[in-house]
């Protein structure tokens, strides 16, 4: 049986009709309201393994992992962490959706074809809503086959 079009905001019906096949979000300062590496203190953070394994101790306690299927959690660029979703996911960049408080990295990500969203001060269901509705709206500028 056919889904009925979701009722309400005329923004939200548009992002539910094209949505991202990846959602990815970046930690410090976008899921959370810090920087792993020099805020939190042991045990969730311990200086021998550094801001790895202390950010994926906070996504344990805070009940995300459960969210996510991929993850590349590791020092380096934006677009190496991409490249290798691409990889492990065989999604095209187009079809991934991208919040990150720094501008860098939505400028480099975004020149790979992902739709990015800037969070200046922490991920809410508005931005996470506005976001949607961003990518569908660039979705439909794309080639049907593209989509």
């Amino acid at each position: 049986m056919p889904r009925s079009p979701p009722s309400g905001d005329p923004l939200e019906r548009q992002a539910m009709c094209r949505k991202p096949a990846l959602v990815v979000f970046d930690l410090d300062y976008t899921l959370w309201p810090f920087w792993v590496d020099t805020h939190v203190d042991p045990p969730f953070h311990k200086k021998r393994t550094g801001e790895i394994q202390g950010a994926r101790q906070l996504l344990d306690l805070f009940g995300l992992n459960r969210y996510f299927r991929y993850t590349e959690i590791y020092p380096g660029s934006k677009t190496t962490h991409f490249q290798r979703l691409n990889q492990q996911s065989g999604i095209p960049f187009h079809r991934m959706l991208f919040f990150d408080d720094e501008s860098r990295n939505i400028r480099d990500v975004g020149m790979l074809g992902v739709v990015c969203v800037p969070v200046p001060t922490g991920m809410t269901l508005s931005l996470l809503k506005e976001g949607l509705a961003s990518f569908a709206q660039c979705s439909d500028s794309l080639p049907a086959n593209k989509v």
